[in-house]
């Protein structure tokens, strides 16, 4: 186990995904500090205990799964693929919002009977040892046995995926897409049924570890964070005045001549003007960024001025459901 000391997670070390967690994190609060951009190490002033360590997004689940690092932003493609059958790494957050692919089965467009996982099952039968490359053995071989197709012969890939049927090393393979416009442009055709996983970033923990209550205390922290943040995605601050009898007489008016009642209900509440006369009050509502152009429409027509539209950073609950998931997958582990 880590020295209690010393909490590390571990972040991408280049590419994409490495900068969309750098930016996820600082917009969760918890910006990390690199003094050299030569260093592998670096810190998290929100959080004074833990050390940021960039690793390349393989070895960070094989770290987790050593427990030589506490937690790990990684995809949750290579998380599945690398986390091990006796469940040492949990997936505390499976969808952080970004590095959204698919891992799928692709066949070349010259099959033109198979455009699903059963047209494939029959077509197999045509051909005396079919080859499958994929980057993702043990996930890909799973998939195999779960829709009896495990006579396929599962062969390390040689190159680049797209084209090892064109060089004729591999029938068929499997591999990541985002748009699927690579395939596309390779001759290749995704299956109906052939979606072996959905996957973006995601959060992991090591189960050793998080017995310990220093991280298990970090682990709630940047999960609050995390869910507030993602919850708060989307969603604006409108706040305006209005004149009115009262905060009930107002409140009822939105709800009458309005749709734009806010999460639970509008926060009314009276403004001290200058004059002193008693009868302005401030409303305001939480609204999805796509009803921000009616929500005002909406407040101008009841009487409001001065409408001010603001983001959201965080939107707290009274505790992160993915916590309590955790404390529950920690005190009964998901058996695989």
């Amino acid at each position: 186990m880590t020295n209690r000391n010393t909490i590390r997670i571990g972040i991408p070390s280049k590419g994409r995904l490495r900068e969309s967690a750098l930016n996820f994190l600082e917009q969760c609060g918890l910006n990390v500090y690199k003094p050299n951009s030569r260093q592998y190490i670096a810190t998290m002033p929100a959080l004074p205990n833990v050390q940021v360590v960039f690793q390349r997004a393989g070895d960070i689940v094989v770290g987790v799964r050593s427990g030589s690092l506490d937690f790990g932003i990684t995809g949750l493609d290579i998380a599945e693929e690398y986390r091990g059958d006796k469940q040492k790494v949990v997936v505390m957050h499976p969808s952080l919002g970004f590095g959204s692919c698919r891992l799928e089965l692709a066949v070349p467009e010259t099959w033109t009977t198979v455009d699903s996982v059963a047209d494939l099952r029959d077509h197999l039968k045509t051909i005396e040892e079919p080859r499958l490359a994929s980057k993702f053995p043990v996930l890909t071989q799973r998939f195999l046995e779960d829709n009896n197709l495990d006579a396929c012969k599962l062969i390390s890939p040689e190159g680049t995926l797209e084209i090892a049927p064109e060089l004729g090393y591999a029938d068929f393979i499997v591999d990541l897409v985002s748009s699927g416009q690579t395939l596309k442009d390779n001759r290749m055709k995704t299956l109906s049924g052939g979606c072996i996983l959905k996957s973006q970033a995601c959060l992991i923990g090591s189960r050793e570890n998080l017995k310990d209550e220093a991280v298990l205390s970090v682990a709630n922290t940047i999960l609050e964070l995390t869910e507030a943040n993602l919850r708060a995605k989307g969603y604006y601050h409108l706040i305006g005045n209005i004149r009115g009898d009262s905060p009930e007489t107002i409140g009822q008016l939105i709800f009458d001549k309005t749709d734009v009642g806010g999460l639970t209900g509008p926060t009314v509440a009276r403004v001290v003007d200058r004059q002193n006369s008693n009868n302005t009050y401030a409303i305001e509502i939480i609204v999805p960024k796509p009803e921000i152009a009616s929500a005002v429409k909406q407040l101008r027509a009841i009487g409001t001025t001065g409408v001010v539209v603001m983001p959201i950073t965080y939107i707290f609950e009274e505790a992160p459901a993915s916590f309590t998931e955790l404390q529950v997958e920690l005190a009964n582990p998901t058996q695989r």
